[in-house]
């Protein structure tokens, strides 16, 4: 029976193993060791057909971290259901305890805030950027203003242009 299937594996080029779908609808193969017509050897290797096949739509985390695992190579065996479910509602869990932990850090915040233990963050409103000369300050005055390697544009504007004998 192997005979007939590396022949006809042989005739019709290179055959893969469909392995298993995600959740995602992505579909895994495995491509086995095997002689193409021509006799070249083509080596073992483990592939990704994605549901949504554009290179530019592609997200992160399109692939879970368990088949991505399988297809580096970092574990023998395609991940099961069972295991890719049972890892989705874990993931879940940590973020609701993310959640809970912030929302009492929050609170325990605004109770030392309340009791006085910790000084209440100052909101200050500076116009500029950090890294000009003028930050901080208000307004530049109607003259130009220039110090030693400093020069700080005024808003000064040339008088309109009448003609003498008009």
């Amino acid at each position: 029976m192997s005979r007939i299937l590396g022949v006809l594996r042989r005739t019709f080029g290179i055959v893969r193993e469909h392995v298993g779908t995600d959740h995602l609808g992505n579909n895994y193969y495995v491509v086995p060791e095997q002689k193409t017509w021509t006799g070249r050897l083509v080596r073992a290797k483990r592939m990704v057909e994605a549901a949504n096949p554009s290179e530019y739509e592609y997200l992160e985390g399109s692939i879970p971290s368990e088949w991505d695992a399988w297809i580096r190579g970092r574990r023998k065996e395609p991940p099961s259901i069972e295991e890719l479910l049972k890892n989705v509602s874990y993931r879940e869990q940590i973020k609701l305890k993310a959640m809970e932990v912030e929302e009492k850090d929050l609170a325990l915040r605004a109770k030392e805030y309340e009791e006085g233990l910790v000084a209440t963050p100052v909101k200050t409103v500076t116009k500029g950027h950090a890294a000009t000369t003028s930050f901080g300050k208000e307004e530049f005055g109607e003259d130009a203003i220039s110090t030693g390697n400093t020069f700080q544009p005024g808003s000064w504007m040339p008088k309109k242009w009448t003609p003498a004998h008009a």
